[in-house]
């Protein structure tokens, strides 16, 4: 009867043990965030992406996070430079449920195309595994810059698209 008593606590410590690391091991799992997104240029100087929005490669992003309360910077990256195809990559670790995060254009590689778009400046992202979202990629919308002028081919796309009051954007070419 004692070997008995031995063999079910041996085997409830190993059940033990084994759940601890397998919550301790899910719990530094979801503390790792790979935030994602994109650079372009936008072509027609309408402050979002249209079919001849260019990717910008080597544009330059920063993810900075501060506590909601104190307003202290809780997270900081290094400057990161997108790709070829204007893609960027942050890795994280830690949670950041008290603040808020966002991903902000630091500059353009391009003269041309160097202007940040008012209202794609920076990119709201949640970097808590406390929110209900699984996963560890947080996807960022598409940050801009503007290029100085808007390319000939704006008018017919953005008409295509159903704008028509363009003027303002445009100038005498949507005349």
């Amino acid at each position: 009867m004692t070997k008995a008593y031995q063999i079910i606590l041996v085997s409830l410590a190993v059940c033990i043990l084994s759940s601890l690391n397998f919550s301790y091991g899910a719990a530094s799992d979801q503390n790792k965030f790979t935030v994602v997104g994109l650079v372009y240029c936008d072509t027609c100087r309408v402050e979002f992406q249209t079919s001849i929005s260019e990717p910008i490669s080597g544009a330059t992003v920063k993810l900075e996070c501060k506590n909601r309360t104190t307003e202290k910077i809780t997270f900081q990256s290094p400057e990161i430079t997108t790709d070829k195809a204007g893609s960027y990559k942050i890795e994280v670790i830690g949670d950041y449920e008290d603040s808020d995060c966002d991903v902000n254009l630091v500059k353009s590689p391009r003269a041309d195309c160097n202007d940040p778009t008012e209202a794609w400046r920076k990119a709201r992202v949640e970097l808590t595994a406390l929110d209900g979202v699984t996963g560890q990629f947080r996807f960022a919308n598409n940050l801009g810059f503007k290029k100085k002028e808007a390319l000939p081919g704006c008018k017919k796309v953005l008409t295509d698209m159903g704008y028509y009051e363009l003027k303002d954007e445009l100038g005498s070419e949507a005349a």
